[in-house]
């Protein structure tokens, strides 16, 4: 038994994806991933932030990837650094398959934001086909309307249902094919932050 059994951390049993050649989830040691705040169309100064970025001890660095041109400067981007690059995909499908296209390892998506099943589709596609991971991201300012309505509010409750229909639908649209996704749930305030963890907590461990 440990001398401080409050220190222990237990690490519930997951699936193990790659992001690049970094492994997350599973037995995985704990990667740490950072993002840059630079425009991705300055390609210079991107390379620059993230090999700062790679001294300073990061396995993953995101970047956006809000237009056609930020997609297109991972081709110039990806080749200069180390760590595994994510391309975090706002709004538009095209931009994921274009970032899949131009070397991204994955893809962060909010699968609500993109458009029906066909666009959520042709994005799995490209990730598959190009040997991207996708991490579907979830937060407070992206739920879907129906969502709203039922809770009244962003809340936990809310972002998890969100997760999960997101999460079913990559898997029906691909018939579980396409294995390398994880989610990620969010909220900037810290008391929704604290109701999510528990709320995660009953529904992982009922």
């Amino acid at each position: 038994m440990s001398l401080r059994p409050y220190r222990d951390i237990y690490r519930r049993k997951s699936r193990k994806i790659y992001v690049g050649n970094v492994p997350v989830g599973g037995d995985s040691p704990i990667s740490v991933q950072s993002m840059t705040n630079t425009l991705t169309t300055d390609v210079a100064a991107t390379i620059e932030q993230i090999r700062q970025m790679e001294i300073a001890g990061a396995d993953i660095v995101r970047v956006s990837c809000p237009d056609q041109e930020s997609s297109a400067a991972l081709r110039e981007i990806v080749p200069e650094v180390t760590v595994p690059i994510v391309a975090d995909i706002h709004f538009h499908y095209k931009r994921g398959i274009e970032a899949a296209q131009n070397g991204a390892a994955c893809l962060r998506i909010n699968p609500g934001n993109i458009g029906g099943r066909d666009r959520v589709k042709e994005v799995v596609k490209a990730a598959r086909d190009h040997g991207c991971s996708m991490r579907i991201g979830v937060n407070a300012g992206s739920l879907e309307k129906d969502l709203l309505e039922r809770y009244g509010e962003p809340c936990p409750e809310a972002l998890f249902e969100s997760a999960q229909n997101h999460a079913k639908l990559l898997e029906v649209v691909e018939v579980l094919v396409f294995e390398q996704f994880g989610m990620v749930l969010g909220t900037l305030e810290h008391r929704l932050g604290t109701r999510l963890a528990i709320a995660l907590e009953k529904v992982l461990f009922q």
